[in-house]
């Protein structure tokens, strides 16, 4: 985790942005010694596997007859 002060931080945020976004890491922003807040990448969320084919399935016939094509 990177630590800097708040004046680093109002001289470069474009870079730290581009760094937490590249990177992942967490970058804590102090001020006098006293962290005070965070820049993080939003993670994005998988594709849960339970569920995943859903309403994908076609019925193609009755279990009873015969499928001709």
């Amino acid at each position: 985790m990177t630590k800097i002060t708040l004046s680093e931080l109002l001289e470069t945020i474009q870079n730290f942005l581009n760094q937490a976004q590249t990177t992942g890491e967490i970058l804590t922003i102090t001020q006098n010694g006293i962290p005070f807040a965070t820049i993080s990448p939003i993670k994005k969320s998988k594709r849960a596997v339970f569920g995943a084919m859903k309403n994908t399935g076609k019925i193609v016939g009755d279990i009873v007859e015969q499928i001709t094509s």
